[in-house]
């Protein structure tokens, strides 16, 4: 409990009469941590605090690395400037020795800076000088990680790019096309295909790869141990679900993901109806959100790596075979691969992918749209978002949709902006039937209620026309629908394939342990939130299980 003699040891305190002292002190939270233990989070409700005993660090995440900044001694008071500013903490607070500190809340530390002028001239001082070390520190820090030389047509530097801003990476991109003035001299003249530079030091192994440059930055891409209680195979959100959930009810949790934490949604640009999130969030801040969550957790996360191959065993559980032929075992499987961006049907489309034509529609893509027209095929909510972000950007973009109107397809908030946004045009009844350019895409053919094709110029064409479940390198044995989505729970129980001894679980597949979880499993509702919900529910089911398992073995 904090006391009034502990405050007066203070120098911010020790101006105050006894009177005050005693007040704040009954207010104060004790607050005792131990070595390496977190006070606060970048990012949390900040709180005024003052160190009574040992040493406390500031650490800030800085270009996606956490960075030491300053130490705080016995005496020291901080959490003023976020307060006083009225946002979240710029940085975190860890204890370096043991240490005992008294935390006020926000109204308490102005109070302190309306009772006392000797109280607020120090705080202010105080926080005056720590805002012009920001201004410094802001003025020195580097913007980017990672520099990357490369066109915009080449489909490795796009990778690359996509690789790095949906893992929260920033990095400078030079269009070799367009600013050879901008190039270090000492990149090859001749060289073939994208350049990358990490952290200004090290040159990514010819050619640069998604992986190398993962692995080049410290990302995770081979598990570190060799059984596991789950392994959770896809990363969108149904997956980050999975390991944030797992983790923290003590299971060891692999998640594999090949491209990068968020799946599709990753992709979006703004999501307006998400609980909780009455301003929005875009695909990539939730998905660093999660992805942060789950490591903090424990769950163990590699990134840029593909499952080949999923095998029963004799004794129970299953061996899962990545890319590269790295295997592990694992008693239950979670799959959460999501699915993939429905092919569309019109000439060229194969030829020009990549250089024009492109499925989805990655923020990275941004800065190559700017100035140019843009068609976007689909109704659902992921193209309204896309055509919302890309207007921004884009002299025009022309929304082509199959159906009679939008509303059948897309949420209504989203249909409302878009009627709102001048240079967004809606053709309903059109399909597009060819595309065309010599190296990249240059125009498109489209047909109005079954007209005569008509050629359009077109700088970029981005095509979000629903789900396609890639489910063939999956075990034969696993029950699948028609379309190749996998069956769970009653879908499942009646059919011959199910061998369990009890009715499935509601996300369970037929082959007992193995769940299934978010847009990839047969009469999934394709939302974020629906995948969340079903990511943490298979987590429960695996509890489930394991005991089940346990007891079984037990009166074996």
């Amino acid at each position: 409990m904090i006391t009034s003699e502990d405050l007066k040891a203070v120098r911010i305190f020790a101006c105050l009469d006894e009177p005050d002292r005693q007040r704040l002190a009954q207010k104060a939270a004790d607050v005792l941590l131990g070595e390496g233990e977190w006070l606060l989070r970048e990012g949390e409700r900040p709180w005024f605090f003052v160190l009574l005993e040992g040493t406390l660090q500031l650490e800030k995440e800085i270009l996606g690395r956490p960075t030491d900044l300053i130490e705080y001694q016995v005496g020291d008071f901080f959490g003023e400037v976020p307060i006083l500013l009225g946002i979240p903490s710029i940085a975190s607070l860890r204890a370096k020795t043991r240490c005992r500190v008294a935390r006020f809340d926000g109204q308490q530390l102005q109070e302190l800076i309306r009772s006392s002028s000797k109280c607020s001239a120090l705080i202010l001082q105080t926080m005056n000088e720590r805002l012009m070390k920001v201004q410094q520190f802001a003025v020195d820090a580097p913007s980017s990680r990672v520099l990357i030389v490369g066109s915009q047509y080449d489909l490795d530097c796009r990778d690359i790019r996509t690789f790095l801003s949906m893992n929260r990476i920033p990095y400078e991109w030079l269009d070799r096309d367009n600013e050879l003035d901008r190039i270090p001299t000492c990149m090859p003249a001749n060289l073939v295909g994208p350049a990358v530079v990490v952290d200004r030091a090290y040159w990514v192994e010819q050619p640069p790869t998604v992986r190398k440059v993962a692995e080049a930055l410290g990302i995770r891409t081979t598990p570190t141990k060799q059984d596991y209680d789950v392994v959770v195979i896809g990363g969108g959100p149904a997956g980050l679900a999975a390991a944030v959930y797992g983790a923290s009810e003590g299971l060891c949790v692999l998640l594999v993901e090949r491209n990068a934490a968020g799946g599709q949604a990753g992709t979006s640009s703004r999501i307006e109806n998400y609980l909780g999130f009455p301003n929005g969030i875009s695909g990539d801040d939730l998905s660093e959100r999660a992805l942060k969550q789950a490591a903090r957790f424990g769950a163990e996360l590699v990134l840029t790596r593909e499952v080949k191959n999923v095998e029963t065993l004799t004794g129970g559980g299953y061996c899962v075979e990545l890319d590269g032929g790295d295997r592990v075992i694992t008693k239950t499987v979670i799959l959460a691969t999501g699915v993939d961006w429905r092919l569309l049907e019109a000439e060229g489309m194969e030829r020009l992918l990549g250089r024009g034509v492109l499925y989805g529609a990655a923020r990275t893509e941004s800065p190559t749209i700017v100035g140019k027209d843009v068609f976007i095929v689909g109704g659902g909510n992921s193209a309204g978002q896309a055509a919302m972000f890309f207007s921004n950007y884009a002299k025009s973009v022309t929304i082509v949709v199959r159906g009679a109107k939008l509303e059948f397809s897309m949420s209504q908030y989203l249909v409302e902006q878009i009627a709102q946004k001048a240079n967004i045009k809606v053709e309903t009844f059109t399909q597009v039937t060819s595309v065309g350019g010599e190296d990249h895409l240059e125009w498109i053919y489209t047909s109005h209620q079954g007209a005569a094709p008509e050629k359009r110029k077109a700088d970029a064409l981005f095509v979000l026309i629903g789900a396609l479940a890639n489910t063939n390198w999956l075990p034969n044995d696993l029950q699948r629908d028609e379309h190749g989505f996998i069956c769970t729970g009653r879908d499942v129980s009646d059919l011959p394939s199910w061998n369990g001894k009890r009715t499935p679980f509601l996300l369970e597949t037929n082959m007992p342990g193995f769940f299934c979880a978010g847009d990839v499993r047969h009469e999934s509702i394709k939302r974020v939130s629906s995948g969340v919900g079903e990511g943490s529910m298979a987590i429960a089911f695996v509890h489930q299980y394991l005991a089940l398992e346990a007891k079984a073995a037990h009166t074996a």
